[in-house]
């Protein structure tokens, strides 16, 4: 047999593929996976050294808010999508709470126009739910990069808000495609904010936001899903009631759950951080921490994300519960997560389902997701030997800061490889933003 000639070649690593881990040469042509399994023979115009490293397929980060439109001395698409590669995301689904929101058709052209010259990484698209566009949704729901429709039931501000019965039914039925939910109880949330008083502990975060404010929107949000036959995707499920109750009901809902529940435990990390641990669901105590880590195990949870959503430390550091709720995490959740494979938490398989095949499989993303010959030539390369210390000074996040400065991890992002362009590289980024949009079924 002749010798190949590939665009690239990615010699020397462990493979972490669906059917199992394998060292194996990868081939790359035309930004897509061409061969495993490359011979010594074969020639390309760039070999990538992955010795001593493991080859996953590029990391999905599903839920990120990269706040643009809006403020870029927060963040914006380049900055975020920056501290995405740096972290070994390869793709990012970015919400729609935006300043403007992305909630109709010039917006959402705007972004999808935007992204190429600006964009790390691949990328896709929230479109928000409203009572206004609700009847738009089928449409708008179908658009080129655009993952899916967001429905925030609570915790949300203005018109992205529907807390209701009918109104969240009227969107189920316009439309096919997994709906995302933030799945908070509005009319509970407000019935018990009067007790609780300006300048209190920043743990009453997670008494206000109680384990019955999200288990009561999950289940409301399910029962509806039922009755329409709309999927629903139940994002930063918090609770060990709502994990239990979502295993019940595994043919019409899916289930996300964040770094931080699977690494913070309050009221600790309250005292700790104070308000930069302050996030909508809150991180609970330890008996909801044991509850994620056995979902995870068990296979009740179907996607990892960070709900990246920076604020200022002005805003982050005011009084509870004016402190502004959101966490920084698409750079570190990787190398927080291979902390947790190193501790034997999960395995690194486990991690990848979750992180990689579950994202593409609940959204629909087009040949996304895994290792295999002719998908997309999207790698995350990591170091699981590697032990570093995370620090503010590392984020490259305008807001500039994470709540996990200071923690001390083993395994971290080498590479970061998009469709056979190598964006990052031992901490730095190469090359111009060249993403492009996901295709999604």
């Amino acid at each position: 047999m002749m010798p190949k000639r590939f665009d690239m070649v990615i010699r020397g690593g462990v493979c972490v593929l669906p059917w199992g881990q394998a060292e194996a040469d990868i081939g790359v042509l035309d930004g897509r996976i061409a061969a495993i399994g490359a011979r010594d023979a074969d020639t390309a115009d760039e070999v990538v050294e992955a010795a001593g490293l493991h080859v996953l397929p590029g990391l999905i980060d599903p839920h990120v808010h990269l706040r643009d439109p809006g403020d870029a001395r927060v963040e914006s698409i380049l900055t975020g999508t920056r501290a995405a590669v740096l972290g070994g995301i390869a793709t990012v689904f970015d919400m729609p709470n935006t300043s403007p929101a992305v909630t109709d058709a010039a917006t959402l052209a705007w972004k999808q126009g935007f992204v190429p010259a600006n964009a790390h990484c691949d990328f896709g698209i929230y479109v928000g739910a409203t009572r206004a566009n609700t009847g738009e949704l089928a449409w708008l729901e179908r658009r080129h990069g655009v993952c899916g429709v967001k429905l925030f039931a609570g915790s949300s501000t203005g018109d992205l808000m529907i807390e209701d019965d009918e109104g969240i039914e009227a969107v189920m039925r316009h439309g096919v495609r997994r709906i995302a939910f933030h799945a908070e109880d509005e009319y509970r949330l407000q019935a018990r904010r009067p007790m609780f008083r300006t300048g209190d502990p920043y743990a009453r975060h997670m008494d206000w936001r109680d384990e019955e404010c999200a288990f009561l929107g999950t289940r409301r949000i399910v029962a509806l899903a039922h009755r329409t036959g709309r999927p629903a995707h139940i994002v930063h499920v918090s609770t060990a009631e709502e994990l239990d109750f979502l295993a019940g009901h595994r043919d019409i809902a899916t289930a996300e759950m964040l770094v931080n529940h699977l690494t913070q435990i309050g009221p600790d990390c309250y005292a700790e951080l104070g308000g930069y641990a302050v996030m909508n669901p809150p991180i609970r105590d330890r008996r909801h921490y044991e509850a994620a880590w056995a979902a995870v195990r068990d296979g009740r949870v179907d996607t990892i994300g960070s709900d990246h959503a920076p604020h200022s430390r002005a805003a982050k550091e005011r009084p509870w519960p004016d402190t502004a709720a959101g966490l920084t995490g698409v750079q570190t959740s990787v190398p927080v997560m291979l902390d947790h494979v190193n501790a034997g938490r999960l395995s690194l398989g486990r991690m990848v389902d979750l992180m990689a095949a579950g994202p593409a499989r609940v959204y629909g993303a087009v040949a996304k997701g895994r290792i295999a010959v002719g998908f997309d030539a999207d790698f995350s390369l990591v170091d699981l030997r590697r032990t570093r210390t995370i620090e503010n000074d590392w984020i490259a996040t305008p807001a500039g800061w994470t709540p996990f400065a200071g923690m001390r991890v083993t395994g971290w992002p080498a590479a970061t490889i998009v469709r056979g362009r190598v964006v990052m590289r031992d901490d730095e980024v190469l090359g111009a933003p060249a993403g492009r949009l996901v295709t999604f079924h």
